[in-house]
Formats: structure tokens, sequence, C-alpha cells
């Protein structure tokens, strides 16, 4: 098979693949006046669940023996949960953090 065909049926099933998982919640459940009861769970726990995940695989490589391994890390975390309990406000949590965690990793901990 030629690159270039291989290249376009890849993008296009790819494509298709996000289309078809976009829209498959409204085919599911558009109709439908109440959602069931195991959605309704899914929508309240997995939310955390996935955030607990993303932060173990963030900070996977940061314990070690080594000194000042982790702890930009650490005070980019408080930031993130500072920054969230006094504006409730993700999208400012998040960018202040990274920042902090830019100007540590760069000009402080170099």
């Amino acid at each position: 098979m030629n690159t270039t065909v291989h290249a376009v049926l890849v993008i296009l099933i790819a494509s298709a693949c996000t289309i078809l998982t976009r829209i498959a919640p409204f085919l599911l459940f558009g109709r439908k006046k109440e959602l069931p009861g195991i959605i309704k769970y899914l929508g309240s726990i997995l939310p955390s669940a996935i955030m607990a995940t993303l932060i173990v695989y963030c900070l996977r490589n940061s314990i070690s023996i080594q000194p000042l391994r982790g702890i930009p890390e650490i005070i980019s975390i408080l930031v993130v949960i500072l920054l969230h309990i006094w504006k409730r406000n993700t999208l400012i949590s998040i960018a202040g953090g990274t920042a902090v965690y830019m100007v540590l990793i760069r000009f402080v901990f170099v």
C-alpha cells in the first residue's frame, strides 16, 4: 500500500472514531429525559478518579532519594490547591501552578 494512501486511511479512521465517540452520548441518551443511575454515578465519580490518576502519573518520577528532587512539584501543587481554594477557578489554578512550576525549574532549581 502506498504511504500516502495509508496515511489518508489512518486519518480517516481516526477521524471517524473521534466523531463517533463525540456523538455516541447523544445517540444513546439524547431522547431519554432521565439518565440511568450508573451514568449519574460515573459522572459524579470519574472526574475525581481521572484527576487522581493524572496526579499519580505526573508525579511518578518525582519521588527520589536525591536532595531537592520533587520540591518544585510539591510547591506547584500547593499553589494550585491554594489558588483553587481562594478563587474557585480551574483555569486560574492550573495556569498559576504551571507558571510557578516553570519559574521554579528554570530559575530556582536549575
